[in-house]
């Protein structure tokens, strides 16, 4: 069976093309699912990856993006997990399923270290799958595996947030608004930042119970902390990097947990010990997260039925302007295409 899908192509460490092709699906083994994909979402990582600016290899050609959504149309004769025509999403680590990640768990990202979700049909192991809550239609259930996860993962599996704890956001990119959304679910207080009121605004509609505009209140921080009544954020989702870092480890309180996801200024930063030490807080770098971690969020998500927030979806041939998008002033959720 033939199939349409994107490739990068490159000929170098440099920038690869984004080019449709006609492939060949590969046959399920007995323990594969083949998966008509109906929606995947981009995240920064994949911007990096095209540019060649992610670490790790850089194949000749690559099938993009972690994140997708679909159904399933046919299964290997030793598949159990799941059946023809159920809902899922592809685990973004398709070999770390529970516990600690492994090095050979982390080569398996879709998209990064072996071919990705943007393909009308992809061959996955039965392993690397997550069934979907009823709710969510493919395009609201193609942003979790990857924004929805680390988020997750940072506010639960890490941080163990508790109800009434003040949270800490950054902007309102992918990360930012599913931990905006997953943060107010749980019964915390987030408190988010960025430079538009009217995004402000808009967080403020999802649940946020303080917003700080970083702008024009370049002290951020102290804002921060007078928004908590002084105690500071129990959690924070660090996806800033290095020109942010330091403000956020301000802001924490006694006992507080930072997570460390991204760089959007650049990565790197220093955390003095101290910073840590006075505190009695924690830091936890986080890089996604276990297929365990996908199921304990949609298990959550069927009990709260949140929606995410899409910026905008883009139809199949538009992939390229997908990518273009990520880089818009107005970008607020996430942004989806849809096959």
């Amino acid at each position: 069976m033939k199939t349409r899908q994107y490739q990068l192509q490159r000929n170098d460490d440099g920038p690869a093309t984004l080019k449709q092709v006609e492939a060949t699906v590969r046959p399920p083994g007995p323990r594969d699912v083949v998966v008509r994909v109906r929606a995947v979402s981009l995240n920064r990582r994949d911007v990096y990856v095209r540019l060649g600016l992610y670490p790790g290899p850089k194949p000749p050609t690559l099938v993009p993006l972690s994140d997708g959504a679909g159904e399933v149309v046919a299964v290997g004769t030793g598949v159990t997990r799941v059946v023809t025509g159920d809902r899922v999403a592809a685990n973004f680590f398709q070999q770390w399923l529970e516990g600690r990640p492994r090095p050979e768990y982390l080569a398996t990202a879709l998209g990064g270290g072996i071919d990705g979700m943007l393909s009308e049909h992809v061959t996955l192991d039965e392993d690397g799958l997550v069934k979907l809550p009823d709710y969510l239609s493919y395009e609201e259930a193609a942003t979790l595996p990857c924004a929805g996860v680390t988020a997750w993962n940072a506010l639960v599996t890490r941080g163990r947030t508790q109800p009434g704890d003040f949270v800490l956001l950054q902007g309102t990119g992918g990360v930012s608004i599913m931990g905006l959304q997953l943060a107010t679910a749980l019964g915390a207080r987030p408190v988010i930042t960025s430079s538009s009121d009217d995004k402000l605004a808009r967080a403020r509609g999802l649940g946020a119970a303080a917003t700080v505009n970083y702008r024009s209140t370049p002290d951020w921080d102290q804002a921060v902390r007078v928004a908590t009544g002084g105690i500071g954020v129990q959690q924070a989702l660090e996806v800033g990097g290095k020109d942010t870092l330091q403000k956020t480890l301000a802001s924490l309180g006694q006992g507080g947990h930072v997570a460390l996801i991204g760089g959007l200024t650049s990565f790197g930063g220093e955390i003095p010990s101290g910073a840590l030490m006075g505190n009695n807080a924690t830091a936890s770098g986080i890089y996604v997260g276990s297929r365990a971690d996908f199921a304990a969020l949609t298990a959550f998500l069927a009990e709260h039925p949140v929606r995410p927030v899409i910026d905008r979806v883009f139809e199949y041939a538009d992939a390229a302007a997908a990518y273009d998008h990520l880089d818009s002033p107005h970008l607020f959720g996430k942004v989806v295409i849809r096959l």
